[in-house]
């Protein structure tokens, strides 16, 4: 028997300039994870006009998105409204790899999760890609084939794009890197026992990957092994901070012993954020604005 769940947003921000009505002018981006649902909209220009929040409660997360999907979008204005101009959707599921473009093809993705995981996809699991044409290579992950019908069916003869949370997360700080005044820069994001570390060296993604950790202690070796690897020191490479961290997490006070240059991360350029928006953490929702940025 399955409990029934009320699930309400953690963040609602609309601004007065949204209006429905112009959805066909409008691009809606989503990310969906096992643990949390989030949404956003913005027009032509790059103004975000809508953002929402949805942490799934520990007694859902082990029941399929499918199940749970169906609660937020039931009675939704926003999600049952369209036709959109461009549905974007990150998916942040356990497996990605990032192939060469001169390596890449189609018929193998399979094999590169393969390879990557070290067993096969599941059967109800096939494997995506995202080319990143300015980078010269392929986002390669795992989509399940009920979570991809379900938007299918939710968005009939609409444009859907599905990208990985790692692909929005390079986007993003490829923005973000046009602007940097440092030759080496470092960007963590953070969720719940998870951190993504990216490395750009001059305008260039040099390093990709995800790492689990259920200590500070764990985390602070992750970093400094990336670092090592990368022929980097904490003294002399800079860590700008994105996602659910804060200045007096346990986190932040570990990796401030041994990398002093830790700063937090600012909206990346190419979004517009209204005052609506003032208040919110700008390092917060990194690869949610990273959507918003693929056209870029």
């Amino acid at each position: 028997m399955q409990i029934a769940v009320t699930l309400a947003p953690t963040v609602t921000i609309r601004t007065n300039s949204f209006d429905l009505r112009q959805t066909d002018k409008l691009v809606l981006c989503l990310e969906v994870g096992r643990d949390r649902f989030q949404l956003l909209v913005q027009d032509k220009r790059g103004r975000v006009l809508y953002l929402e929040d949805y942490m799934f409660p520990s007694l859902l997360t082990d029941r399929p998105l499918t199940s749970i999907l169906p609660e937020v979008f039931r009675g939704h204005a926003v999600l049952s409204a369209g036709p959109w101009q461009e549905i974007r959707i990150g998916v942040n599921s356990p497996s990605f790899t990032l192939i060469p473009r001169q390596l890449y093809r189609k018929e193998y993705a399979g094999s590169y999760l393969t390879l990557m995981r070290g067993s096969t996809l599941p059967a109800h699991e096939f494997a995506q890609a995202y080319a990143h044409e300015a980078d010269g290579f392929f986002t390669v992950f795992n989509l399940e084939h009920p979570l991809a019908d379900y938007f299918s069916e939710m968005y009939p003869l609409q444009p859907l794009t599905f990208i990985h949370q790692a692909s929005a997360l390079i986007q993003a700080t490829a923005n973000l890197d046009r602007l940097s005044l440092t030759p080496n820069t470092v960007y963590l994001y953070f969720e719940d026992e998870f951190v993504t570390i990216l490395y750009r060296k001059a305008h260039q993604l040099h390093f990709c990957n995800r790492f689990g950790y259920k200590n500070v202690h764990d985390l602070a070796y992750y970093v400094l092994y990336v670092l090592d690897e990368q022929g980097l020191t904490g003294d002399d490479v800079n860590l700008t901070l994105y996602g659910e961290i804060t200045p007096f997490a346990e986190a932040y006070t570990e990796l401030n012993r041994f990398v002093p240059n830790l700063s937090f991360g600012q909206t990346p350029p190419g979004l517009i954020l209204a005052n609506e928006f003032d208040d919110l953490p700008a390092h917060r929702y990194l690869s949610l604005y990273g959507l918003g940025l693929l056209s870029e």
